[in-house]
C-alpha cells in the first residue's frame, strides 16, 4: 500500500473513532460538521486545548451570533449565521476531541448541553427585541412558549439518542444517566470549592427528571432489565431494541440543531423571524408527540416480550 493511501486509511479510522455511532448521526453532520469538527479536533489536540475550552469558545460564538440577529441588516444576519455554523463546528469538535483523547467527563457533558441552550436564549432575546416595535410584548409570550417546548424537544431527542447508544454500545458508549444518580452526586458533593459543579448538577438533575417523566414505559423496561441483568443484559435485548429504536433516530435529528438552523436562517433571510417560533410550536411539537408515542409503544411491547420469556 502506498504511503498516502495508508495515511488516508488511518485518517478514516480516526474520524470514525471520533463519532458516537453511525446510527445516531445525521447526514448533514456526517457530510459537513463532523469532518470540520474532526479537523478542528486535530488542531486543538496539537495545541493542547481541552474539550471544555472548545465548548466555552462555542458558547461565545453562538451568543454573538444571536446578538447579530437583532439587527434588520441582512449582512449582519448572514454574519450571525456564519458564526452560528462556526460555533456548531466547535460543538462537534469538543466531543470528537474528548473521544479521541479519552477526556470525556460529566462536566464536559453538562457544558455541552448548556452550550446549545445559551445559543438559543441569545437568539430568542435578540429576535424579541427586534420584533417588539411591531409585536409589543406579545412576541415575548410567543418566544417563551416556543422556548419551553424547544427545551422538551431537545431533551427528548438527546435522551433517545443516549438510550439507543446504551443498548447498542453499553454504558461506556452512552451518556445515559438516571436522575437518582445525579441527585446522589449532588448530595455527596460539598458546596465549598464546588459551587459551579453543584449548580450544574442541580440543573442537570431537573433535566434528567423531566426526561424520565416523559418516558414511563421506557423507565419500566430499563428498571426491569437492571433488576434482572444489571449492566449485562443479553445481546438479544440490544438487537431487539435497535430494531424499534433505529427508525426514530431520524426524528431525534430533526429535533436537534440542523433543521432548526435551516428554518431560522430562512426566517431571517425573508425578514420574518417569528416564523421560527411558529415552526417550533407546530411542526416540531407534532413530531415530538409522535416520536414519544412510538418510543413508548415499542418499549412497552419489548417489556411484555421479555417478561414472557
Amino acid at each position: 500500500m502506498k504511503e498516502n493511501e495508508h495515511t488516508a486509511d488511518e485518517k478514516k479510522v480516526s474520524m470514525a473513532a471520533s463519532l458516537k455511532s453511525g446510527d445516531t448521526e445525521e447526514w448533514i453532520d456526517l457530510m459537513f460538521y463532523r469532518p470540520l469538527g474532526y479537523q478542528w479536533a486535530l488542531l486543538f489536540r496539537k495545541a493542547g486545548i481541552s474539550p471544555n475550552a472548545i465548548t466555552v469558545a462555542a458558547i461565545f460564538l453562538g451568543v454573538v451570533a444571536g446578538f447579530l440577529f437583532y439587527f434588520e441588516d441582512l449582512r449582519l444576519n448572514v454574519a450571525g449565521m456564519f458564526l452560528l455554523v462556526w460555533a456548531n463546528t466547535y460543538d462537534s469538535a469538543d466531543g470528537q476531541l474528548a473521544r479521541m483523547t479519552g477526556q470525556s467527563s460529566e462536566m464536559g457533558r453538562i457544558l455541552d448541553g448548556v452550550c446549545g441552550d445559551l445559543w438559543f436564549i441569545a437568539i430568542y432575546v435578540a429576535i424579541c427585541f427586534r420584533l417588539m416595535p411591531a409585536w409589543s410584548y406579545g412576541i415575548w409570550l410567543l418566544a417563551a412558549a416556543a422556548g419551553y417546548f424547544h427545551s422538551k424537544q431537545a431533551a427528548m431527542a438527546d435522551y433517545y439518542r443516549n438510550i439507543h447508544l446504551f443498548f447498542i454500545k453499553g454504558r461506556s458508549g452512552s451518556e445515559l444517566i438516571r436522575s437518582e444518580e445525579v441527585r446522589q452526586q449532588f448530595a455527596g458533593l460539598p458546596w465549598k470549592g464546588n459551587v459551579m459543579k453543584k449548580l450544574f448538577l442541580w440543573f442537570y438533575g431537573g433535566y434528567t427528571t423531566s426526561q424520565e417523566k416523559m418516558s414511563p414505559h421506557f423507565q419500566e423496561l430499563y428498571q426491569f432489565l437492571c433488576r434482572e441483568y444489571g449492566d449485562d443484559a443479553p445481546s438479544q435485548v440490544g438487537r431487539l431494541f435497535r430494531v424499534g429504536s433505529l427508525p426514530l433516530m431520524k426524528y431525534t435529528n430533526i429535533l436537534s440543531f440542523n433543521t432548526r438552523a435551516i428554518v431560522l436562517f430562512f426566517s431571517l433571510l425573508v425578514g420574518l423571524p417569528w416564523i421560527y417560533f411558529i415552526f417550533e410550536l407546530t411542526v416540531l411539537n407534532v413530531l415530538l408527540y409522535y416520536m414519544v408515542q412510538r418510543h413508548e409503544t415499542f418499549c412497552a411491547h419489548l417489556l411484555l416480550i421479555w417478561k414472557i420469556k
